[in-house]
């Protein structure tokens, strides 16, 4: 994707969420991942913040959360969310796939349903592992591809190998550090 989408298509992709989310909690995804107290999550395509209040809970408040997404209403909709559920330790970024996040800064990477849509998939997995620390965790959910899909497009760059494979996630941890 080169652009974001429509103003109105995000409105209603976020209505799909909220009915998704409330049918199946998004803590559910979160608890594979082995994210705790500390940790500094980054949420990769975060679109309308899914997941931000089950990961402040997760990582507490000595964690942070950074959300990225290119659309300018993802990232005003995850900002309304902080605000409303008092959650002061979130920092958003709007970019299709430059962080701005130092060299091994995060120790787990969300990349969930979005890796279908990149015009740049392998861009986005290098600044993923530059990102991530050196035990850090690409953990990885996409329902537009196979099982197959998945393992070859992930650990194609030489980057990632499968640490971990979930009932909805999997998990990679960085290669040739």
């Amino acid at each position: 994707m080169d652009k974001p989408m429509s103003g109105i298509g995000f409105r209603l992709m976020t209505l799909v969420f909220k009915v998704r989310d409330f049918l199946h909690p998004r803590i559910d995804l979160l608890k594979e991942t082995g994210i705790g107290s500390g940790f500094y999550v980054l949420d990769f395509g975060c679109g309308p913040g899914s997941y931000i209040q089950p990961l402040s809970q997760l990582v507490g408040v000595s964690g942070v959360i950074y959300a990225l997404d290119m659309h300018p209403l993802a990232i005003k909709e995850v900002q309304s969310k902080a605000t409303r559920y008092g959650i002061k330790n979130i920092k958003t970024i709007e970019s299709d796939c430059n962080t701005g996040l130092p060299d091994n800064h995060v120790d787990v990477a969300l990349l969930y349903d979005t890796f279908h849509d990149l015009s740049r998939p392998h861009d986005v997995l290098l600044e993923l592992y530059r990102v991530l620390k050196t035990s850090g965790t690409l953990s990885f959910s996409d329902h537009h591809m196979n099982e197959q899909g998945i393992l070859t497009e992930i650990t194609k760059t030489g980057s990632f190998k499968l640490s971990a494979k979930g009932k909805k996630t999997h998990s990679f941890s960085k290669l040739g550090q």
